[in-house]
């Protein structure tokens, strides 16, 4: 898919229209030199863009080092003025009757003035980014990698996207995430990803689950403290036995010390097992979120459309849609076959609780009213304390028992899955594709600044102990100038891969602060993506351009301090 227009409309009134053709299209800042031409709205334009294609709202209007300071003046507006921001893909542009996707968005919250429309259809929020990824990738049937992951480097215009050539994700993206991200890029095909990445999950939340419990002491502390704390216990004992009591209080006593050590383990394993509860109903909460409705009519129009153009697909359409669905529904079995269990568990703790407070204070009543001295009393008051813990340890030692069995047979389970993943069959394949994609990625490279990159993968382990593939590129480029252009030539170079190796992927690319790359790199781009029509959208200070593009026919839009984007009226 190409871009072929960006509309701004207003209550109606087309507030700007931009259209786009192949090759290059720069939007250009045209502020004279003495005004820093910030502001005026270049950067905004990839911004809305990706907007459309689920990127949040907030990136318009929010400043992007604090995160926080918002430019009221434009958010005002947008809301106020109800902006719509409407793109436009086609698969050709030079035909006029090509395939087209109609992208509409505003920038209203509320369920009534919300738009979010895909070819008029308008999509619940929490489906939006999903429906696009079905539309736009129609052969790509798992979840991970997401949609918004997969087009990250078309879209360069946050500072890790602008810096990393690979790393084109937020910082908090796990090396596991990036594997499976680059794998699918590379065309290395892995069925089994789905299934890694939901063990990866139930590992997280049983490593979780042991460090909330091991959050005062580890296992080992806990079984060295019941050890002590139950030889305390037979001291006591014997201490209280040598009181001249009679037997009817000896018997309520000990009736209680058990009693209070019975409440409190229930009191104890039903607190654990409320955790474990939450930590699985938050898990299947966020796998049921990716779980889609589907109007199976209007997306079968689409996906006819696909396969006119894609004759490599064999599947119907409703076969994606139950193989999706499935996949998530297996996934949400998985995470949560044990709730009913641990329902039914924790609602008979809970009676049984219930019980043993009823009889702790018929005991304690009983034993108020008999004769006891001081020393006594203490006497109690410390087995009391001790039977207390004694529960609490036991029942902590038993779920920390409990969960490292269940961490052991799902790193057995991932083991199986990375078993395959790790083969040298399997290895061998990821070798060829890198090769295939290195042939184009090294010579595009060599073109333009006479170096030759490449990206390479390492197996490696984490500090987990799971093992992953980790790709790189390997070079010493370390300017900014130079970044850039190794940036660029792996975006083209991958274009031209995916089209070879039939791998859906987007035919723009979008880039910021062009005025970065040395003025000979950006023309000897230029010309590459001309004459293999890629579309190559870059925002640029006029003042910075080479002579050679300084030309209206490579223009988008221009934009001045005097004409800023919105054309706000300020």
């Amino acid at each position: 898919m190409l871009l072929k227009s960006l509309t701004i409309t207003s209550r109606e009134k087309i507030i700007r229209e931009i259209l786009f053709h192949n090759g290059l299209n720069l939007i250009v800042d045209e502020s004279e030199q003495q005004i820093t031409g910030n502001s005026v709205g270049k950067t905004t334009v990839l911004k809305l863009v990706d907007f459309c294609l689920g990127a949040d709202k907030k990136n318009i209007y929010v400043d992007p080092e604090t995160k926080r300071s918002e430019y009221k003046l434009v958010k005002d507006f947008l809301i106020e003025h109800k902006v719509l921001i409407t793109l436009v893909l086609s698969t050709d542009l030079d035909d006029s009757n090509a395939d087209q996707i109609v992208i509409e968005r505003n920038f209203l919250s509320s369920k009534k003035e919300g738009i979010r429309r895909i070819n008029g259809q308008q999509i619940l929020d929490e489906n939006f980014e999903i429906e696009l990824g079905k539309i736009l990738f129609p052969t790509v049937l798992e979840d991970k990698p997401s949609f918004r992951q997969i087009i990250s480097h078309n879209i360069r215009y946050k500072d890790e996207n602008i810096q990393n050539t690979l790393k084109t994700l937020d910082k908090w993206t796990s090396d596991a995430e990036y594997e499976t991200l680059y794998l699918f890029l590379f065309g290395c095909e892995f069925t089994k990803g789905n299934s890694k990445q939901a063990i990866l999950a139930k590992i997280k939340q049983e490593d979780s689950f042991k460090s909330r419990l091991e959050k005062n002491q580890t296992k080992t502390a806990y079984e060295t403290a019941l050890s002590l704390i139950n030889a305390d216990i037979e001291k006591l004992n014997v201490k209280k036995n040598n009181f001249n009591l009679n037997a009817k209080f000896e018997k309520d006593f000990d009736d209680l010390n058990k009693v209070k050590y019975e409440i409190n383990k229930q009191t104890s394993l039903i607190s654990k097992l409320n955790i474990r509860k939450n930590l699985i109903t938050e898990t299947e909460a966020e796998l049921k979120s990716n779980k889609s409705s589907i109007d199976l009519r209007q997306l079968e129009i689409i996906y006819e459309q696909a396969t006119s153009k894609v004759s490599t697909i064999q599947k119907s359409f409703a076969d994606l849609v139950a193989f999706h669905n499935t996949m998530i529904e297996e996934k949400v079995k998985f995470i949560t076959k044990e709730l009913p269990a641990l329902n039914a568990l924790i609602s008979d703790k809970t009676e049984s609780l219930q019980k043993l407070l009823v009889q702790e204070t018929r005991l304690t009543n009983l034993i108020s009213l008999s004769d006891s001295f001081e020393e006594l009393e203490v006497t109690i008051g410390e087995l009391t304390e001790k039977y207390r813990k004694k529960g609490e340890f036991e029942n902590t030692i038993q779920q920390l028992t409990e969960v490292e069995s269940n961490i052991k047979d799902l790193d057995e389970q991932l083991n199986e899955i990375d078993h395959d993943l790790f083969s040298d069959s399997f290895e061998q394949v990821v070798k060829k594709q890198l090769k295939s994609f290195n042939k184009y990625f090294a010579s595009i490279s060599d073109e333009l600044y006479g170096e030759q990159y490449a990206i390479k993968h390492d197996i490696v382990t984490n500090r987990k102990g799971q093992r992953l593939y980790k790709f790189s590129s390997f070079n010493a480029n370390m300017s900014s100038g130079k970044k850039q252009g190794e940036i660029s030539c792996f975006d083209l170079a991958y274009t031209l891969f995916a089209d070879e190796e039939h791998i859906p992927c987007l035919h723009f690319l979008l880039n910021d602060k062009k005025e970065l790359m040395d003025d000979k790199q950006l023309v000897k781009i230029a010309e590459f993506v001309n004459k293999n029509k890629i579309q190559f959208v870059a925002s640029i200070l006029k003042d910075k351009l080479p002579e050679e593009i300084n030309r209206v026919e490579y223009f988008a839009v221009t934009l001045s301090q005097n004409d800023k984007l919105f054309r706000i009226k300020e």
